[in-house]
């Protein structure tokens, strides 16, 4: 099959869903399928066609450049120009996933949507996501399935947008990592990793302020926050607030560098993500894959994580001091029995199924 996969964003950005799109490609392609990623870029400066190991990568400008709203009107040129089985567009956050809805009805391709429904650091954004929603049902509602990664959004999605059950299919992320896989790093002391993108909603101001309390316990533990963002200068100036500077490092590993990131996740004793609002979180999964403890933030698709066994799970209003208490507790409990995670192998086949029924191949 020829699949187009639509994303706002894609490598050289770092994320939740780049890291989506590029594993489900790579595997799709290694299955014998085509997979084109069609994507935007506000910059202009990157490459306008690329081939990555099989995976075809095609950028089409957006604007505005220095803006996340991504208007990129040459997606809908690239879908028609070219003959595809199915289109699975990622994420509704910017016009990108509309222009593909719309390009996609006009040339009858049938075509699959995963919100990955987030947060946002701005809180009017975040409040209007909803409308946001609202004002692209019909086009949501057109599709042949609507791609869950956490049970909750299906109930969330579908009384919002008048979709039945039955157009949902719930496919989680899936980790190819387990405990053993590779030679495991760990070290003596306290290693905490805040993951995620450099945005509030990720919640790494709130690692920030429990780590002094942590100190109080641990003098020599150290706090990586995991990721880049726009947040970061905000993050680094509460990191010399509160005087620990000298126990946290603030930065992102490449894609490009996936060997060394394992190996981060290896070292590390606590996996931390007290984000307002997640899906299937997969630096989570993959965390917990690897053996590691984690503490979520008592939200959306992370309570799923928690009453799964995967995390413990805090209130977001937890004063600094309990949650430096929480990430000390969860880093001394003992291991419980073995966790049955899902995989990208499985992610993988319940997509081909997927898109051979849209496509009419099943």
């Amino acid at each position: 099959m020829r699949i187009v996969f639509v994303t706002a964003r894609y490598a050289p950005y770092i994320g939740g869903v780049e890291a989506h799109v590029s594993r489900v490609t790579r595997m799709l392609v290694d299955a014998g399928h085509s997979a084109t990623v069609l994507t935007a870029d506000p910059t202009g400066e990157l490459p306008p066609h690329e081939d990555d190991n099989g995976v075809e990568i095609v950028r089409v400008r957006a604007r505005p450049k220095g803006g996340d709203y991504f208007f990129a009107p040459g997606v809908a040129r690239v879908i028609q120009e070219r003959r595809w089985d199915v289109a699975h567009i990622q994420s509704y956050h910017t016009f990108v996933a509309p222009i593909a809805m719309l390009a996609a009805r006009r040339t009858g391709l049938p075509y699959v949507v995963t919100p990955h429904g987030g947060g946002h650091s701005s809180r009017l954004r975040h409040a209007a996501r909803s409308t946001q929603l609202r004002a692209i049902g019909p086009l949501l509602r057109a599709a042949d399935r609507i791609v869950a990664t956490a049970t909750f959004e299906i109930e969330l999605y579908g009384q919002m947008l008048g979709i039945p059950r039955e157009r949902f299919v719930l496919i989680p992320n899936g980790s190819d990592l387990r405990v053993g896989s590779t030679a495991s790093r760990r070290r003596e002391g306290v290693r905490i990793s805040s993951l995620g993108r450099l945005e509030r909603y990720k919640g790494h101001h709130l690692a920030i302020a429990a780590l002094p309390h942590v100190l109080e316990q641990v003098p020599d533990a150290r706090l990586w926050i995991a990721g880049q963002g726009p947040y970061e200068e905000h993050l680094r100036r509460l990191v010399r607030k509160e005087g620990v500077g000298e126990h946290v490092e603030i930065g992102a590993v490449p894609v490009s560098r996936r060997a060394e990131y394992v190996e981060r996740l290896e070292e590390t004793s606590l996996a931390v993500l007290l984000s307002e609002f997640e899906t299937h979180p997969l630096a989570v999964i993959e965390a917990v894959a690897l053996g590691c403890p984690a503490l979520v933030g008592d939200t959306s698709g992370l309570r799923e994580l928690a009453d799964a066994g995967y995390a413990r799970a805090v209130p977001l209003d937890t004063p600094p001091a309990a949650i430096a208490t929480a990430m000390l507790e969860q880093i001394a409990a003992p291991p419980g029995p073995p966790l049955s995670l899902p995989t990208w192998d499985d992610c993988r086949d319940a997509l081909i199924r997927l898109y051979a029924e849209a496509s009419g191949a099943a």
